[in-house]
């Protein structure tokens, strides 16, 4: 099982969990506003299956993106950086494949039993519309640089993230514990979305030079260097912009280490990149604990 941890990256799934965390953050409160202090609405049984589904699904694309990446050639050359399993050899495609399958398996399993636990039943129209959402979200973690029609070599990797594990995690949270949205919680989705789309950036900045090598399009190399790391800024900019509209002041407890990772993209390439990676993937996390305070 060893060989498979740095391709799990288990470091990308607290990142992952922001959207959920945030989305059912907004919920409980919303609840107990609506409600009162003595009916407590929420539930626990959802959350809990609401990150599993999430972590299974960014295990998957990482999983695939290795796989994908590996079928190209465009990790092989990768330099001053940890290689994942299939780069450094020590994981076969066959071995990768049944991997995918299993997250593939697991993702449908805690998704189809959140839906149920939402719900009561596939029977009605939001458990479908929930149904359809997952499975568009298997797809959309498999197909980042996986197959024929991957949308990550065309430039499309930023719409992806921002839908999947922006706007879905955290309206799709929200909504499976209110049964309805709300103008917040929308801003709030977008908001947390732009840093995730961020790291995303991030690492597409780093692997620049080496993807054009290999015919990744990612927006970042149409961007250019200096576009990147412009877009980069503008994100987490339009992040804070937008929680401070809504009223969420404690996200701004981060931003003097936003400012410092501006500060060190704008002035370093390459692999240096790679240690701002944690440092935005927990920055993000923070704020969606910080946004539900």
């Amino acid at each position: 099982m060893n060989k498979y941890i740095a391709s799990l990256r288990l470091r990308t799934l607290p990142l992952s969990m922001s959207g959920i965390i945030l989305g059912s953050g907004l919920a409980y409160h919303y609840q107990q506003t609506l409600f009162g202090f003595h009916i407590d609405s929420f539930d626990w049984y959802v959350f809990a299956w609401a990150i599993l589904t999430t972590l299974s699904l960014q295990i998957l694309s990482n999983l695939s993106n290795e796989y994908g990446d590996a079928q190209r050639g465009t990790d092989s050359e990768q330099q001053g950086r940890a290689a994942y399993g299939m780069q450094a050899g020590t994981i076969t495609a066959q071995e990768m494949r049944r991997m995918i399958v299993l997250f593939v398996f697991l993702s449908m399993v805690f998704g189809g039993v959140l839906v149920l636990t939402a719900f009561d039943t596939f029977q009605c129209v939001p458990a479908v519309v929930f149904l359809g959402l997952g499975a568009l979200a298997i797809v959309g973690a498999m197909t980042y640089t996986l197959g024929k029609h991957n949308y990550g070599y065309k430039g499309l990797g930023d719409l992806g993230v921002f839908l999947f594990f922006g706007l879905l995690s955290t309206l799709g949270s929200f909504y499976l514990q209110t049964q309805t949205l709300t103008a917040e919680a929308v801003l709030a989705a977008v908001a947390i979305a732009l840093p995730n789309v961020g790291v995303l950036n991030l690492n597409n900045v780093r692997d620049m030079d080496n993807d054009l090598k290999h015919g990744k399009r990612t927006l970042a190399s149409r961007l250019g260097k200096k576009g990147g790391k412009i877009y980069h800024a503008l994100l987490l900019l339009i992040c804070y912009v937008l929680f401070v509209c809504i009223g969420k002041y404690w996200v701004l407890c981060t931003l003097p280490v936003i400012i410092w990772h501006v500060w060190y993209i704008f002035r370093h390439d390459g692999h240096a990149l790679d240690l701002q990676m944690p440092v935005l993937m927990f920055t993000t996390l923070t704020i969606a604990l910080l946004a539900i305070v």
